[in-house]
């Protein structure tokens, strides 16, 4: 299989993600009313799928370091898609809770290989490709959504939709299992020899980035709908927009950043998605007025959709031999980023409002801004060849 032909394989697994993702939280209001939840239960549930998640990134680690990132993947669809089919049926709490805790454990494995496999053969077709496979997720979460309300509008409950998801996510695994890049970085052997604070400094420039992006990622797709309602009392047609807007231009500066990062410059792009990321989020502070808040939201959505793919390249190209492991240790920071930006700015909304708790991404960021200037010597040599 050629090395474009495996790109696009990767694409689907991402897009198998993002359509089990979305079709999950989308379902949320079905799975409560049908299993008799209330929203303290779903709360704690989400944040123990997170916790497995990052359980499920470590896992990725190891098996990619016995058998290869490719193996990781098509298992952690695999897990994906019986997570999700098992949500499809009622059973009892303690089950449905064991059920999505299977489903945390498949979506952090997948999370940390996708990003392992999409390295590999960015390296291997020498172009800038992860920004169109986090491109592949994107799309897939707005087709999740529309089919979950399509699902729902005709009666079909959301039985259909989150089937879809699993069974997508089980097909791509398969393909997957042979199809997928097949390469593998040396194991560790670069973390021993050299003594590893050059690949300690790529784990905490790039992890903080992804932290930060997913902060703002959060904070937006948690809240922007409550806040649009509750805050500003748009109406409920109204309400959803700051999200999709938000959705829709992570989507468009993805599917464009591949050709603007290798002109720019990594740096720039980098410290420019940072701040376009928490000017979004300060028009919204700033500006308590519907339009200007989906606008923010918006302009937030431009700065995540380039750094995410940007920072997890970054990693992949500064420790080259040691990819596989840099790449999962750098993902775990996204699970603190979405868990603060979501519990944090919840747990504020009721002392001083959403308005001012949208000020934590800001804050976020500018601690993070002086971070991304090491980006440019982000490098970890190679150890010397040993004596025969």
């Amino acid at each position: 299989m050629s090395a474009a032909a495996r790109a696009r394989l990767i694409g689907a697994g991402y897009a198998a993600q993002g359509l089990g993702y979305a079709a999950v939280v989308t379902a949320l209001p079905a799975f409560k009313e049908r299993q008799g939840l209330s929203d303290a239960f779903v709360s704690a549930i989400l944040l123990l799928v997170c916790v497995a998640a990052a359980g499920g990134s470590v896992i990725a680690d190891q098996v990619a370091a016995r058998r290869g990132s490719r193996y990781a993947l098509a298992a952690g669809l695999f897990l994906i898609g019986a997570g999700l089919a098992g949500t499809t049926v009622a059973t009892p709490k303690v089950a449905f809770v064991t059920i999505l805790l299977l489903y945390g454990v498949g979506l952090g494995t997948v999370d940390a290989s996708l990003s392992m496999q999409g390295v590999l053969v960015q390296a291997r077709l020498g172009r800038s490709v992860m920004s169109r496979l986090f491109a592949a997720y994107t799309a897939a979460a707005i087709v999740a959504a529309l089919l979950m309300s399509g699902s729902l509008a005709s009666g079909g409950g959301a039985s259909i939709a989150v089937g879809t998801a699993a069974g997508f996510a089980v097909l791509v695994g398969l393909a997957g299992w042979r199809g997928f890049e097949p390469g593998r970085t040396e194991r560790s052997h670069v973390v021993h020899e050299t003594g590893s604070r050059a690949v300690r400094r790529v784990i905490w420039v790039c992890g903080m980035l992804i932290f930060t992006a997913f902060l703002v990622d959060s904070a937006v797709s948690t809240w922007s709908s409550v806040y649009l309602k509750d805050t500003l009392h748009a109406a409920a047609s109204i309400a959803p927009l700051g999200y999709a807007a938000y959705q829709a231009t992570v989507l468009v500066s993805r599917l464009i950043a591949d050709h603007l990062v290798p002109r720019a410059g990594r740096l720039a792009m980098a410290l420019g998605s940072l701040v376009v990321s928490g000017a979004g989020c300060l028009l919204v502070v700033l500006l308590p007025v519907e339009a200007a808040a989906i606008t923010g939201f918006a302009i937030a959505g431009i700065g995540v959709g380039v750094l995410v793919p940007l920072a997890f390249s970054a990693a992949g190209e500064a420790a080259r031999e040691s990819s596989d492991e840099v790449i999962a240790r750098v993902n775990l920071f996204n699970y603190g980023g979405a868990l603060l930006g979501a519990v944090l700015l919840g747990a504020l909304s009721d002392p001083i409002g959403l308005r001012i708790a949208f000020l934590i991404p800001v804050v976020g960021v500018v601690l993070t801004l002086p971070l991304a200037r090491r980006l440019q010597h982000l490098t970890v040599a190679e150890p010397a060849p040993r004596p025969s």
